[in-house]
């Protein structure tokens, strides 16, 4: 089930409080997760733990996590839908998962642990 969320819910730190300060999490996709107030959450819950997540900042993703490619692919399918994503440095760790989903991949990657993905072009 794929819940969206802001650390202005209830629930919201029962679902991220044992994301947030991960160290295996952070040593996986190279990156550390903060519960910014600007972010909206897509959680993928299953028996009401996270198997996934990406948050998102006025169209730009900041954070993406799974512990399976599935439930990536499905979060990412979501955003897809209802966002139009503009350029997103993100961790390079799942490159194979956001082309498989058909995000865009900037061709400069001018970064050794991150990819910039999206879905469309930033208006000038």
């Amino acid at each position: 089930m794929i819940k969206k969320i802001t650390n202005k819910e209830e629930d919201f730190y029962q679902y991220m409080g044992k994301i947030f300060g991960s160290r295996s999490i952070e040593r996986q996709i190279n990156d550390r997760i903060y519960d910014d107030d600007s972010k909206e959450w897509y959680v993928y819950l299953k028996e009401e733990k996270v198997m996934a997540l990406v948050s998102i900042s006025k169209n730009v993703i900041k954070n993406i996590y799974t512990t399976k490619e599935k439930y990536l692919e499905e979060i990412l399918k979501k955003v897809k839908e209802e966002k139009n994503i503009t350029y997103s440095v993100v961790t390079k760790s799942y490159t194979e998962i956001y082309q498989k989903c058909g995000f865009k991949i900037s061709g400069t990657q001018e970064y050794k642990n991150f990819v910039t993905i999206y879905t469309e072009e930033k208006r000038k």
